[in-house]
């Protein structure tokens, strides 16, 4: 297998997931290897947990899943087994490090790059295909209060890194990807 990193960004309900969850079942088809899914989200509300069970729902049973909401690196080195390995979403790995230090913005970039950097290290030593998800926030108007306009900025910072990274990435706009690398 080609070591590859496909990059999908798009706004909420854009068919993200859907798209990304295609994507690895058929690179790990085409492969004949196992896909593991690196899963950010916590069930911090009804509807968060309602969401976390439709994306369960939507998923084969057959993949391996690691719930991790911060230690992305430490998740993914779990994940040396999979050929394929699907990362949703990065939109709540950084929202999960904010909110766990919403007053030390220094410190909350420097985790965020911290665990961004060894994962991407690590994953230019596998022959693996990773796929991760993420939202593009900065489209809209401009966050009426600091928390969130950093949350964006963050976010922001995080996306251009990976898609510098990416030998793929893919816009996805209802429900259509458009490839933009």
């Amino acid at each position: 297998m080609t070591p590859a990193l496909a990059f999908i960004l798009g706004g909420a309900r854009a068919g993200k997931s859907r798209f990304a969850q295609e994507l690895a079942q058929k690179r790990a088809e085409a492969a004949g290897s196992s896909v593991c899914f690196i899963a950010t989200a916590e069930a911090l509300d009804e509807d968060m947990r309602a969401r976390i069970r439709r994306h369960q729902a939507e998923r084969p049973a057959s993949w391996r899943v690691i719930e991790e909401p911060r230690a992305l690196a430490a998740a993914y080195a779990q994940a040396a087994e999979a050929g394929v390995v699907l990362v949703d979403c990065l939109t709540l790995l950084v929202s999960n490090w904010l909110l766990s230090m919403p007053d030390d913005e220094a410190n909350c970039l420097n985790a965020i790059e911290t665990t961004l950097a060894a994962f991407l290290q690590t994953l230019a030593r596998r022959e693996q295909t990773v796929i991760v998800v993420s939202n593009e926030v900065g489209l809209g108007i401009v966050p009426d209060n600091a928390l969130a306009r950093r949350y964006r900025d963050l976010l922001g910072r995080v996306n251009q890194s990976v898609a510098a990274a990416a030998t793929e990435a893919y816009f996805v706009v209802a429900g259509i990807p458009w490839r933009v690398k």
